[in-house]
């Protein structure tokens, strides 16, 4: 039986998310040690744990079928690969950073300048699109000391909260772009693999649907169901179940998590009580 081989990241917060995710969506792994290559105990795929920058190319070159890593190295890169999905996590900025003394402006401040980073590609493309003419001096990490060390005027880098930049006496100038963690695929899926993949973003759509989403239990005066139910819509229509007290209702639905607290008030107002709010495991819709 065919398996579907996928490269993830070999460590870091990335790979654990990864692992994460496909555990969420009831695949076993081996536990103890990672090797390059460990199997499924329940679903046909392989996993070759790798470098992340080295994810692109094997994906392009079919050593391996499908890959989990973040869209900046996808763009840096720049393979021949298809992005079949973004996945929610391992999100990130790529901006510009000066040192915090230095004023700054517009984009017209890095004309002249040398600016090291780790994506030369991506900073390029980015100088090119706006009409900044910038030396780009290419390193491979510790990106954050080069002004200190006269390598660069400034850097363009991976930003999460800042606090690098600050212990290195930057400040963030300029977002250029954002990123997220992406499964790719190499462009020519045999088909029995393609089945495989179908099969995975089935478990993948379920498991992001399910953490975006939340079951809410409420009761409420039978007067005011009607009310309530037009702002709980559910995926396609609430439940309702009477309670043992008379002129009363439960009332089950499911609501997005950015909504809940716009719309809390206005159960309460409605007369809303008891009201319940519980994760969903998995999301079928």
């Amino acid at each position: 039986m065919s398996k579907l081989k996928i490269a993830i990241q070999k460590s870091g917060r990335l790979s654990e998310k990864s692992l994460e995710l496909l555990k969420e969506c009831g695949i076993k792994l081996p536990n103890g040690d990672r090797k390059l290559m460990t199997e499924a105990e329940n679903f046909p795929i392989e996993i070759l744990y790798l470098r992340d920058d080295d994810i692109p190319q094997y994906v392009e070159q079919g050593v391996a079928d499908i890959g989990i890593l973040g869209e900046n190295e996808v763009w840096e890169k720049d393979k021949q690969v298809i992005t079949v999905q973004k996945l929610g996590f391992a999100n990130c900025k790529l901006s510009l950073a000066i040192p915090k003394d230095e004023v700054y402006t517009n984009l017209n401040y890095f004309n002249n300048k040398k600016v090291a980073t780790s994506y030369p590609k991506i900073l390029d493309k980015f100088f090119k699109q706006n009409n900044i003419t910038a030396e780009i001096e290419e390193i491979g990490g510790s990106v954050e000391i080069a002004p200190g060390i006269g390598l660069a005027n400034a850097i363009f880098d991976i930003v999460s909260t800042g606090s690098t930049l600050l212990l290195n006496g930057l400040k963030e100038a300029e977002v250029v772009t954002r990123s997220e963690a992406v499964l790719i695929s190499c462009p020519n899926l045999a088909t029995d693999k393609q089945i495989i993949l179908d099969k995975l973003l089935f478990r993948m759509k379920a498991v992001k649907n399910a953490s975006k989403n939340k079951y809410i239990l409420l009761n409420a005066p039978n007067d005011a169901v009607a009310k309530i139910s037009a702002i709980l819509p559910g995926m396609k229509s609430p439940t309702v179940l009477p309670l043992n007290n008379a002129g009363w209702s439960s009332i089950h639905s499911v609501i997005e998590e950015d909504q809940f607290w716009d719309i809390i008030e206005q159960l309460k107002i409605l007369g809303a009580q008891g009201i319940l709010v519980v994760p969903i495991e998995k999301m079928i819709l």
